[in-house]
């Protein structure tokens, strides 16, 4: 799978840290924004209530009472409430205000209550503007002295607290208000919309996520590309790794552009590499010297049973004998032959033509060389040969053909069936061999291909084989550049399928 990779692994982690690191930066810096500008919000608020509140008190006189003769202490002419009497403590209708001594002791006197904003406080806010600062003043009665013109409708006055005199903060919507009780139960409240400011900080939080998006993207990039670099060389030792498997001893790696921990690793497979090869190379030259060798002592031997075979006078005894002798000869002679074969497709010494040919063509050849044989064994032969046009050694194509035919035969059942078909398509044309015999079972058919390997080692024997046709058809359609692949079901049968480039 791609996660189990290195490249993917390595990708995923820094994908993981960079998403990580993005994040917590992205927040933290959302965080510092948005604190700056609430920071900065409040403090013009805290400015314009500190401003009107101060004007505020500028009406409102506080005064000390005097010990003297209790009594009602007469009220100014603007709070008197349409008849001619005086003002105490006790004629708040709301309650006294905070603070405010009891017994009679300190007294307090109010000015006018119709409280008008200053000109240089009134140009701290801008009215005709309905997301500027708005501002409202109740007097201690919850009565409203003040408020601009642009207030929000269905303002109420904040709850009053109990606590310090202090400007306290809060944000109802899309507004954010600041308020102040004074000393004597006045409230002030100055208000903005913050709405422009909550869509600057959705536009500040896109342009961080679009930010974090590109550097992520960029960051992948080069973690790609580094990874990428790094691991070529890997790419390269497996690439020659698979191609010395295919066959090839010949390929290296390349180590010019590799000074790394990796360089020293293909210097050391590259030395493996050559004295694998080097090991192949001489067994090679052992096989094909010592096939050569024996063929002069068996071509003597060949020679003489058949010269014994021809004296006339022979008993039954010494025929027998020289009937044993020719065929272990044969035997010896085709295994020789088979093994310098082997050898000099190995060593790319056998001469292996690219002539255009009809695969049909030279499958019905083949197919009427073994009709006798498969008559002995009532084998029938069904073919369907569409032309297949290619191109080499129809000689070479042929023995590979011979030979799954003969398997084909031999190692069916009795009155069993064999059909031959040829396709084309895809570049390339293939023909297939399928038999009706007893198949080959799966822990065998990996090894089919391999030299000196049977299947039925004693039926073998008995028929004189020696495990090595397969492996040189093997060899030559490898040689061709085409493929050969068998499939099989045991108690159904076995199917061959050789595949060779049109080119």
């Amino acid at each position: 799978m791609l996660t189990r990779t290195i490249r993917a692994r390595f990708q995923l982690w820094l994908a993981f840290l960079l998403v990580c690191v993005l994040s917590g930066f992205g927040i933290s810096l959302f965080q510092l924004q948005r604190v700056q500008q609430f920071k900065k919000i409040d403090e013009e608020l805290e400015l314009r209530v500190a401003a009107l509140s101060g004007a505020l008190r500028g009406g409102p006189r506080f005064e000390p009472g005097f010990r003297g003769e209790p009594g009602p202490r007469p009220a100014p002419d603007s709070f008197k409430r349409g008849r001619d009497e005086s003002a105490t403590t006790t004629d708040f209708p709301m309650g006294p205000p905070p603070f405010m001594p009891r017994g009679g002791e300190r007294r307090m006197r109010f000015g006018p209550r119709d409280f008008q904003v200053p000109p240089q406080i009134a140009s701290l806010f801008d009215e005709t503007r309905t997301n500027d600062f708005y501002f409202a003043v109740w007097s201690f009665d919850n009565s409203v002295l003040k408020r601009s013109t642009n207030t929000p409708a269905g303002l109420q006055q904040p709850e009053r607290t109990i606590g310090p005199l202090i400007t306290r903060k809060e944000t109802i919507g899309t507004d954010r208000r600041a308020f102040l009780y004074t000393e004597i139960g006045d409230c002030v409240l100055v208000g903005r919309s913050i709405e422009a400011d909550l869509a600057a900080m959705r536009t500040f939080v896109w342009g961080l996520l679009a930010a974090g998006l590109a550097v992520l993207a960029l960051g992948m990039g080069g973690g790609w590309r580094l990874v990428t670099h790094a691991l070529s060389p890997i790419d390269d030792i497996s690439a020659a790794a698979a191609k010395i498997a295919a066959g090839d001893l010949s390929q290296r790696i390349n180590t010019a552009e590799t000074d790394n921990e990796l360089g020293r690793l293909a210097g050391v497979l590259n030395s493996t590499f050559s004295r694998l090869e080097a090991a192949f190379s001489q067994q090679g030259r052992f096989t094909a010297d010592a096939a050569h060798e024996l063929r002069t002592p068996v071509s003597v031997l060949l020679t003489h049973a058949q010269n014994g075979l021809a004296s006339p006078g022979l008993t039954e005894e010494q025929r027998e004998a020289f009937e044993a002798c020719q065929r272990a000869g044969q035997r010896m002679r085709r295994l020789i032959e088979s093994l310098l074969q082997l050898a000099r497709l190995d060593a790319g010494q056998e001469d292996i033509k690219h002539e255009a040919f009809d695969l049909s063509c030279v499958a019905q050849e083949c197919i009427e060389m073994v009709r006798p044989l498969a008559a002995e064994r009532q084998v029938s032969i069904l073919s369907e040969l569409p032309p297949a046009e290619c191109q080499g050694d129809a000689e070479r194509i042929g023995q590979v053909i011979m030979n799954l035919l003969t398997n084909a035969i031999y190692f069916n059942k009795d009155g069993g069936e064999i059909r031959v078909c040829t396709e084309s398509g895809n570049g390339s044309v293939a023909l297939s061999i399928a038999d009706t015999g007893e198949g080959i079972p799966a822990e065998d058919l990996p090894h089919v291909f391999e030299r000196f390997y049977r299947v039925d080692k004693s039926r073998s024997r008995r028929q004189g084989r020696t495990g090595l046709g397969l492996a040189i058809c093997k060899a030559i359609v490898d040689a061709h550049g085409g493929t050969l692949t068998a499939t099989s079901q045991v108690g159904g049968g076995s199917w061959f399928k050789v595949t060779i480039p049109r080119g």
